[in-house]
């Protein structure tokens, strides 16, 4: 059976050049310049290319869907204690699922430090011309939303904000996509040729991206970037949309045991579940804070989830 996964990838940016020349990307102390896809009254004919995706992806959300898979429910029916809490949160907030290769992003996974921002999230949405109107609307209602959710969860100021986002999001077709290159070199110019080509020639595999930058060594995120197709059929759209944010929020690996959650690759639940939630509220809890290794943050994690979930369940 084939199993079809969405890839993330998040990096911890670094102010300093030496550093970066290691393992990380820099992080410079300017806004970076944005570029926006002009707005088009009539969206273009899909292209060929286009037009393959959305009849491959629509074939994809399908087959999930007759496997049982994609569930939008929270998974109230799947029981977990607070160990098992404890336990997945550490795997995901604490081990990057890829990490920096000299040809690139390799998957493999590697312990880190605990990360989250510490400034209010401003998310930038910008579309491609292919996108209709009336799409574009969907979209935004359902981010603004989805915004307004996570940020009664964490108790972090995150909203829609064009005029001075930190957190750019572009839906784009496949063609627009491929000419997205001077787009991503402005938000992330610490990222190589090899790097940048991996966004804009992403394999089919790949259903949408994000990257998160903290400054320095500090685990404090001050911008993010996430990349999704616009040729997605709905559920699989509002997935993407579901676990590339919460991810950059600091959430940014996965774990076969994590159960009910949106952060395993089995793809059983496309949207944020009751577990996904409470991992949030731990990551944000003011008894944390970025930069903590796992050992410090771990005795602090387990005392959270046991006030969060009354011991074991």
């Amino acid at each position: 059976m084939t199993r079809y996964r969405i890839f993330r990838i998040l990096l911890a940016g670094t102010a300093s050049l030496a550093v970066a020349a290691c393992t990380q990307p820099s992080a410079g102390p300017s806004r970076p310049s944005e570029a926006a896809f002009p707005a088009a009254p009539v969206p273009p004919t899909p292209t060929p290319k286009s037009a393959a995706a959305m009849i491959y992806y629509a074939q994809v959300q399908q087959t999930l869907l007759s496997q049982g898979l994609l569930r939008t429910d929270s998974g109230a029916n799947v029981p977990y204690s607070d160990r098992i809490l404890a336990e997945n949160f550490m795997r995901v907030a604490l081990y990057d699922e890829y990490r920096r290769g000299t040809g690139g992003f390799v998957r493999e996974e590697t312990e880190s430090r605990l990360r989250r921002w510490e400034v209010p999230v401003r998310v930038g949405l910008r579309f491609g011309a292919s996108v209709p109107p009336d799409r574009q609307a969907t979209d935004q209602a359902r981010i603004a939303s989805y915004l307004a959710r996570l940020s009664q969860i964490t108790g972090h100021p995150m909203s829609l904000d064009d005029r001075a986002p930190n957190f750019l999001i572009y839906i784009v077709s496949e063609d627009e996509r491929e000419a997205l290159g001077p787009v991503i070199r402005a938000a992330i110019p610490s990222l190589g040729p090899g790097e940048v080509s991996g966004i804009t020639n992403m394999p089919r595999s790949t259903y949408c991206l994000v990257f998160a930058l903290s400054e320095g060594s500090t685990g404090a995120y001050t911008r993010a970037f996430a990349v999704l197709r616009a040729e997605h059929p709905d559920l699989l759209r509002l997935s993407c949309l579901h676990e590339e944010i919460a991810q950059a929020l600091g959430l940014p690996n996965d774990s076969p045991r994590a159960r009910p959650s949106i952060f395993n690759d089995d793809e059983e639940f496309a949207l944020l579940t009751d577990q996904d939630e409470q991992m949030l509220r731990i990551l944000y809890s003011r008894e944390l804070r970025p930069g903590m290794t796992p050992s410090q943050a771990r005795p602090i994690v387990e005392s959270l989830a046991r006030r969060l979930l009354g011991g074991d369940n």
